[in-house]
């Protein structure tokens, strides 16, 4: 488990905060973020004494420059030189002076700063988080566009010239590629996106399920299932390269696709029902006897051959597919970070499609007959095992599993 700090807190009522919470992201917000202007201040100081600095703006004294500066402009601090000095590696090479540093490049460091502090330390991502667990007790995460890269690099640099702290020394970067939209001739906003996909998603269960698509529940499971198909969307993409938003008609939401998000959540769900159904009969008292204590090796022996599948394929490889996905903590040389997101959706999807294959073809709940009790309580196992798996791997995509269809 890790203590996670997110920064920046953002604008109440902005695009990100309201594109953050229908997603079920819970991001600080704040009527007028402002940082603590003491600590800018003290950081002013600093900047003007050091040796990494290059020139100050007037009514700032430094013995080595009286360089003219933009208005705005602070300092021009020398990151090369800190680059050389500690030997930091994976850095942008084109990496030298800071020309223009702003007031507001100073409160963005405050506010790493006093983030910090406000961790206890033994528990210590800008868009960054703080976690603890990782080395030096504490890290931070930088994830940025590919495009901000450059600049938040410069940010990194700044913090540890103006705070040689334990976090300062161990930041690192994730980088994402661009965003692009497909199937739409104008822009679209993130309002709009989500907008489409949940339009989408009623759609979809309105062509499942017909009319009974009415009333406050089914409103809110619909934007259940729109949040964690905007999620798993995004995730599923390769953080490094760019992700296309598919608006066509073709690349419709559907929980008979096989490639999204509304595929898994959908199937997640049918064991869930499958459950619900059985204990239900048990309570009854008519249908079945609760599933009893069989020994692993009675139930491997029952299994038909078709059911090694998933248990080979899915619920024994599972703990490798997380190791492949949970590098982001990981000692690193360099700077950048990689979070495998897409091995834990691509994993999820044929999950999906192998245990939908199977949940069609084999009758789970069978006749409620004793000499067939064996095998269907060997199938309930091996049905709650993966059930079991769809809901961590859900859970490392921070997507709560749906409970019902």
């Amino acid at each position: 488990r890790h203590r996670v700090q997110l920064l920046p807190t953002l604008r109440s009522d902005s695009d990100v905060e309201n594109f953050l919470q229908r997603l079920g992201v819970d991001w600080p917000s704040t009527a007028q973020p402002s940082p603590n202007q003491d600590t800018v201040s003290g950081f002013k100081r600093l900047l003007s004494g050091s040796c990494y600095t290059a020139a100050c703006s007037p009514g700032i004294a430094h013995e080595s420059s009286h360089d003219a500066l933009s208005e705005g402009v602070q300092f021009k601090v020398r990151l090369k030189q800190i680059l050389e000095e500690r030997g930091l590696q994976g850095y942008d090479p084109n990496l030298d002076v800071f020309l223009e540093v702003e007031e507001e490049n100073l409160a963005e460091v405050t506010e790493l700063k006093e983030a910090v502090l406000k961790v206890p330390t033994d528990n210590l991502v800008k868009w960054s988080l703080f976690s603890q667990d990782s080395p030096g007790g504490c890290m931070v995460l930088h994830i940025v566009c590919s495009e901000g890269e450059f600049q938040q690099q410069k940010i990194d640099l700044l913090w540890r010239i103006l705070d040689a702290g334990t976090c300062t020394s161990n930041q690192r970067h994730l980088v994402c590629g661009p965003v692009k939209v497909a199937g739409c001739d104008s822009p679209v906003n993130t309002s709009q996106y989500v907008r489409i996909r949940r339009s989408q998603m009623l759609e979809a269960s309105l062509t499942k399920y017909g009319d009974v698509i009415q009333g406050e529940s089914w409103d809110d499971l619909i934007g259940v299932m729109t949040s964690a198909v905007v999620r798993f969307e995004m995730l599923a993409a390769a953080h490094r390269s760019p992700m296309t938003v598919d608006l066509t008609e073709e690349a419709s939401v559907s929980t008979k696709g096989t490639k999204g998000g509304a595929f898994v959540m959908y199937n997640c769900a049918r064991l869930a029902t499958l459950f619900e159904s059985y204990h239900r009969s048990v309570q009854q008292g008519f249908l079945y006897k609760a599933a009893s204590h069989t020994s692993k090796k009675k139930i491997l022996l029952i299994f038909p051959q078709g059911e090694w599948l998933l248990l080979f394929n899915y619920i024994i490889a599972f703990p490798e597919v997380l190791g492949h996905s949970g590098q982001l903590l990981r000692p690193a040389r360099g700077t950048r970070v990689t979070a495998n997101t897409e091995v834990v959706c691509k994993f999820l999807v044929h999950l999906s499609m192998d245990f939908s294959s199977y949940y069609n073809r084999v009758h789970i709940l069978g006749e409620p007959l004793p000499h067939l009790f064996g095998q269907m309580f060997a199938r309930l196992h091996l049905m709650r095992a993966v059930q079991e798996i769809f809901i961590h791997a859900l859970e490392t995509l921070h997507i709560p599993p749906l409970n019902q269809i």
